[in-house]
């Protein structure tokens, strides 16, 4: 997992984290066109943009209104549902889970103002993160926030089959403003939200989302 700073946005609209990746991806197709070795190099130079869109970085016009909780990434809604107990909340909660495929935008975005109380990183496994247990046996991060109304949600980031890397990018003690981003879960997975059990939910299973803009419900 990748702790590090949140770097800003360059200029060109990809996520920091993914510059590297670019970066590489060019070398190797410059290099290749060089020594004329020209299928290999078109193929290279596929593999290239496919690099570069996925790391992209749109931005979002993000529901500034006081009680609009935003998808924290883009995906499909596969689980709402509610729990009398979870791993990061004392109280019976909600839980929204969104599955993000290898298409999607990969970067993730604080879902609601507040201070993260907790950020709680478990080793684990890597299966398919469309199954339900893999928000208990996969890699997973979470960031545990509570709000200026005392409230308290988590948003887990969760690894999947082909995502092996897991980017946070905030510590304990640091404010989170709706809709900044604060990592990014490289080459498809999912993400969990735990909610307070008063939470109005306004997605349903089979929904798309886009981080930073759908609203998936309002909080008290």
């Amino acid at each position: 997992m990748d702790n590090s700073k949140w770097p800003a946005r360059a200029v060109l609209p990809v996520a920091q984290p993914g510059l590297k990746f670019i970066f590489t991806a060019i070398l190797i197709t410059g290099v290749l066109f060089y020594f004329e070795w020209v299928l290999v190099a078109w193929i290279s130079l596929a593999a290239c943009l496919f690099t570069c869109w996925f790391f992209r970085d749109p931005d979002r016009d993000t529901p500034m209104d006081e009680k609009s909780l935003i998808a924290p990434a883009d995906g499909k809604v596969i689980i709402v549902e509610k729990l009398e107990k979870c791993e990061y909340l004392p109280d019976p909660c909600i839980k929204v889970s969104i599955f993000m495929n290898v298409f999607n935008v990969h970067v993730n975005r604080a879902p609601f103002d507040g201070m993260v109380q907790k950020v709680q990183y478990n080793s684990g496994k890597f299966i398919n993160a469309s199954f339900d247990k893999a928000s208990i046996h996969n890699e997973r991060n979470a960031l545990i926030v509570k709000t200026g109304n005392d409230a308290r949600f988590a948003v887990v980031q969760i690894a999947g089959l082909i995502a092996r890397r897991i980017v946070n990018c905030v510590k304990e003690g640091e404010m989170l403003k709706k809709g900044d981003r604060y990592g990014m879960i490289q080459f498809g997975s999912r993400l969990d939200l735990y909610l307070p059990q008063d939470f109005k939910v306004a997605v349903s299973i089979g929904d798309k989302t886009k981080a930073g803009s759908t609203v998936i419900g309002y909080m008290k």
